[in-house]
Parts: C-alpha cells; sequence; structure tokens
C-alpha cells in the first residue's frame, strides 16, 4: 500500500472516536522514513483536532552510551539488545491505562546521540500515540508488540538511497564520513535485515511513493 496520509489521518481519527486511546506502531529498517511519516500523521490528525495526537519514539530506549562503553556492544549500538525493551514496554503499558493525568516519555537527541529523560509529555487527554522505532516486530518485543494495536510496517522507496541518506544522516550529526558510511554498511544494514525478517508480521506494509 502507497503511503497516503490523508487517508491514513481519516483512518486513525475513525479509530480514536471510538476509543479512550489508541497506539500506532510504525517500523522498519534505519532510515527507511519511520520518522517522518509519524510527524506527518500525528501533525495531520492534531491539525484536525488539536491536541489529540503524539509521537513517543522507541529510541528514547537506546541504552546510554555511558553503560555500553566498557563492551563490544558500543560496536552495535542500535541492535536490539542495546535497547531498554522492558522499560520501552512498561512505558507502552502505562500509557494503554490512560491512568495518570500526564506521563513523560524519554527521547533520543541526535546531536548528543542518547536518550533524555522525561523529554515528551503525553497528557490523559491524547487519544493517539505513535510510536515507532526498528524492533516493533521483534521476537523478543512481544510485551511491547502486545500494547500496541497495530504495527505498520514502512518501506523506503529506494533501498540504495535511503543508505545514502542514512549515512550523511550521520554525517550531519558528527560523524566523520567513513566512519559514518563504515557504521551503517555494518551495524545499520544488519539491522535492517533483521527488521526486513519480520516484515510478514504487520498489521500492514506501507511503501513511501518518493521521497519526502
Amino acid at each position: 500500500m502507497t503511503v497516503d496520509v490523508g487517508a491514513l489521518t481519516e483512518e486513525v481519527l475513525g479509530l480514536v472516536a471510538s476509543r479512550r486511546r489508541v497506539l500506532v506502531g510504525i517500523c522498519g529498517a534505519p532510515g527507511a522514513g519511520k520518522s517522518t511519516l509519524s510527524t506527518l500523521l500525528v501533525d495531520a490528525v492534531n491539525a484536525t483536532r488539536p491536541g489529540t495526537a503524539v509521537v513517543v519514539g522507541m529510541d528514547g530506549f537506546h541504552l546510554a552510551k555511558s553503560v555500553i562503553a566498557g563492551d563490544e556492544r558500543r560496536y552495535r549500538r542500535g541492535a536490539p539488545d542495546t535497547f531498554d525493551a522492558g522499560g520501552y514496554a512498561a512505558l507502552l503499558a502505562r500509557l494503554r491505562t490512560c491512568d495518570d493525568p500526564v506521563v513523560y516519555a524519554p527521547e533520543y537527541r541526535r546531536e548528543i546521540e542518547d536518550p533524555v529523560n522525561a523529554a515528551v509529555p503525553v497528557p490523559r487527554e491524547v487519544r493517539l500515540v505513535v510510536t515507532e522505532g526498528n524492533y516493533l516486530l521483534h521476537p523478543d518485543w512481544r510485551a511491547a508488540r502486545s500494547q500496541l494495536d497495530e504495527v505498520w510496517y514502512l518501506e523506503a522507496p529506494d533501498e540504495a538511497v535511503r543508505v545514502e541518506r542514512l549515512i550523511a544522516r550521520h554525517v550531519r550529526y558528527g560523524k566523520a564520513p567513513e566512519r559514518a558510511r563504515t557504521h551503517v554498511l555494518t551495524s545499520d544494514e544488519a539491522n535492517a535485515a533483521l527488521v526486513a525478517g519480520h516484515r510478514g508480521q504487520a498489521d500492514r506494509v506501507l511503501r513511501w511513493p518518493s521521497w519526502v
């Protein structure tokens, strides 16, 4: 299915009209445009119903650089075992209940390459939470998946361009070009292959018609 933000917006508005809160996950390879789609969808929903939707990223649960500095995971940052999967599932469960007046989620900041705690407020009035990340369909992350109403798998319009754009993003946030390329072609692409293996478990597969 081709990405149609207008149609997706109408669909999720229909869901939130009949439920206390809806949690939608968007997964896909690094650099596929998950954050872009999440932001476009939330902005479109809020344009119709202000204060209805918010984005909560899985990347807020990256283990801090200081935690993995002393072992080999520092070379594989972005792999499944370099996240706090249990903490992410617990946050989604808390968001699911709507019991708290406000829940504060962490946010990953690319400029420092580390998460920042309590950076994203989610008030009780929010009806739609869009969460995006690589491993929403990973078998070891079932606790997180069980809290989501739907998970969509997002494909890039061109894989070669996805890789080059991902390299450019690493460079933009401070990596030397060769280090960025090495990281993408080893760590990031290994993760992309892992993510693609779970594509068939998604509730739907979306594909960008062109780069946004």
